[in-house]
């Protein structure tokens, strides 16, 4: 793939531009581009992304395509759109190319809240794609991190698994180690829950709790995003891997995360909608626990934390108040089920 096949990132928030940055690092011709013309300018002209990555200079190989109909030219598009605009954005960029002979790479994390479907199902409701086209990067991976070489791991998930190996060798160098699996389910429903239960652990940074609290939120958390993930179809195993278990500590413990920011400046009794209006990139678990939360009741699915945190965000329950409810929850015997 190195050699043979050409790579865009459609999207350039901080992940899609890190991820662009780390693949022209290693000599691979890669376009970045952003929805946004004014930010495409921006960064044609400074060769940085002023806007999420502020004072970090493109390798010679990221270029900045001039038109849609140049940014997907290549044979490998990755997307790196948040699941908020994902539909309305890949309706308007299905026109400018045929997708029929093209791989996706999805990037995008969380839950539509009109269809509850996740990113991959979105992809190929709108590209009109197989399942073989489509796959999934998940995992542990704060883009600060990446970018700065730190040593990390990541997983593919893909049913096309010749192809998911040939994305694997060309997205692993020494700093980032990448796995593959074919629980496409599981790797989405684990990316996306995570946000959820890290705006818990920032509550719960917020009201001054400790250790103690974090732990049995990331712990109990993992139990219901688990308990959802079976009901749809995934396998277990993936929750305790680095698209469950690794993404949600990253993200709860984490003092880059957004969602977890988000939480604590709630826990701190500061107005969700002022601290959004405040923040550059999204927050996905804002959006997400309004779907999941309807998700676990068409499901049938017993998701307190995250029917708490939704009560929190929608219902202007004072977070005391929530902390209360699930601590005084029936005594029951330590399971998933």
């Amino acid at each position: 793939m190195k050699k043979k096949k050409s790579i865009s990132i459609i999207g350039a928030g901080s992940w899609g531009t890190t991820l662009a940055i780390v693949l022209a690092r290693q000599g691979i011709k890669v376009s970045l581009y952003s929805l946004f013309s004014s930010q495409n300018v921006q960064m044609s002209r400074q060769r940085k992304n002023q806007l999420f990555l502020k004072g970090v200079a493109f390798p010679p190989c990221l270029s900045i395509p001039s038109s849609e109909e140049e940014a997907l030219k290549s044979e490998v598009i990755v997307i790196a759109i948040p699941v908020k605009f994902l539909r309305r954005s890949l309706h308007k960029i299905k026109k400018r190319s045929d997708f029929s002979s093209k791989f996706v790479l999805s990037l995008s994390k969380g839950i539509e809240v009109s269809s509850l479907e996740r990113p991959s199902q979105i992809i190929k409701s709108e590209l009109n794609l197989s399942s073989s086209q489509i796959a999934v990067l998940s995992g542990p991976t704060i883009a600060r991190e990446v970018l700065a070489g730190i040593p990390s791991a990541a997983i593919i998930a893909c049913q096309n698994l010749k192809e998911a190996q040939e994305l694997q060798k060309v997205l692993s160098h020494a700093n980032f180690r990448i796995y593959l699996s074919r629980d496409i389910v599981g790797v989405e429903i684990g990316g996306a829950l995570k946000n959820i239960i890290a705006i818990a652990c920032g509550i719960a940074d917020g009201l001054r709790f400790g250790t103690n609290t974090k732990a049995a939120l990331l712990t109990r958390g993992l139990a219901e995003i688990s308990r959802l993930g079976i009901k749809l179809g995934a396998d277990v195993s993936t929750f305790f891997g680095l698209s469950g278990l690794g993404d949600l500590a990253t993200t709860c413990f984490s003092s880059y995360s957004r969602n977890r920011f988000v939480g604590e400046q709630i826990g701190k009794g500061r107005d969700i909608k002022k601290v959004l209006s405040e923040m550059k990139m999204v927050a996905e678990g804002v959006e997400s626990v309004r779907a999941v939360y309807r998700l676990s009741r068409r499901m049938k699915v017993d998701m307190p934390i995250t029917r708490e945190v939704y009560k929190v965000l929608y219902q202007r329950k004072l977070p005391r108040q929530a902390v209360a409810t699930l601590m005084q929850r029936p005594l029951k015997l330590e399971s998933i089920r």
